[in-house]
């Protein structure tokens, strides 16, 4: 079974309600699916968690699949969410100079696809 890790980088709610979608959808369809924010779309951190965002809905059906990877370090650093994503004990992601590594997601065997 082929695993595909959802880098989301932009921080447009629109885009990233699609990686979402998208995510519940290839799971629903029998494939392993990771999440990881990256750039930008780290500044959505604590929208995902807000009462009544259109993107919680989501975001808690992905996190109770066991689809979320993790939140970039640097990056939500960068953005000021890195505290709120420890609050939800969401894992931090920087083996490569603070950030997550696509080498190494591609070295693991999953196919990357970047949003």
């Amino acid at each position: 079974m082929t695993t595909y890790a959802l880098f989301a980088f932009n921080g447009e709610a629109m885009c990233f309600m699609h990686v979402l979608l998208n995510a519940l959808d290839m799971k629903a369809r029998g494939a392993d699916v990771k999440v990881i924010l990256e750039g930008s779309a780290t500044k959505l951190v604590p929208d995902l968690y807000a009462e009544g965002s259109p993107l919680s809905g989501l975001w808690k059906k992905c996190l109770e699949a066991g689809l979320v990877e993790g939140v970039c370090d640097a990056c939500s650093a960068k953005m000021g969410t890195k505290a709120a994503a420890q609050e939800h004990n969401l894992p931090l992601l920087g083996e490569m100079s603070g950030h997550p590594s696509i080498a190494a997601y591609r070295a693991a065997g999953c196919e990357v696809m970047t949003f």
